[in-house]
């Protein structure tokens, strides 16, 4: 039908309408760079500043992420980042040494965070999953991580759903926006893929 200058313009009846195409939460996952570091920042800083999801009271700063993301590298630790497809990074997870004793080397401890708006689309599983692959390729045989007793039943059910099992827990370790916290230790038994020396030890 054609319409003749003056004519109403009718409206099509709702279902001849034509459905408009679903938003798709779309993202790709890769190391993480230098230049991904303020946004790093940025999305943990979030949390530092607005939950108990972590106990650091204190934002962090960009030298902080160059000297992590510096040892990481001499380390041969993976540290990702997913970015959406016009570059802004999501979300991230890296794994890093459990503790300094040289008997720890193949137990690390795992760091995943996800920006506003990224949660609940299952970009924390994909995440995760990446990092647990890349540490099996490393030879890394345990992961533990270290999760808030409050606030932060996501990240416990995101942890469990992936074989991690409970550990242990410690109460009222941790004082942050006037309330005491504990912590949630909960570990996975890794099958490494890979044969190396690891962290130049």
């Amino acid at each position: 039908m054609q319409f003749e200058p003056g004519d109403r313009r009718r409206v099509l009846p709702r279902h001849l309408r034509p459905t408009p195409a679903p938003e798709v939460f779309s993202y790709s996952i890769r190391p993480a760079r230098a230049s991904d570091l303020p946004h790093v920042r940025e999305i943990y800083n979030h949390f530092v500043s607005n939950s108990v999801v972590t106990l650091d009271e204190r934002r962090s700063s960009i030298p902080y992420w160059r000297e992590k993301f510096a040892m990481l590298t001499r380390l041969g630790l993976p540290f990702l980042v997913a970015v959406s497809p016009s570059g802004v990074v999501l979300g991230y997870a890296l794994a890093q040494p459990w503790a300094g004793k040289n008997a720890y080397r193949y137990t690390v401890e795992d760091s995943i965070y996800l920006g506003p708006g990224a949660g609940g689309k299952g970009l924390g599983g994909v995440l995760l999953q990446a990092l647990i692959d890349a540490c099996q390729q490393l030879g890394i045989r345990e992961m533990v991580a270290v999760i808030s007793d409050s606030k932060a039943e996501a990240s416990i059910r995101l942890h469990a759903k992936l074989g991690f099992v409970e550990a242990g827990r410690m109460g009222r370790v941790g004082h942050k926006f006037g309330r005491e916290l504990g912590t949630v230790y909960m570990k996975k038994a890794l099958t490494p893929t890979g044969r190396r020396r690891l962290f130049g030890r």
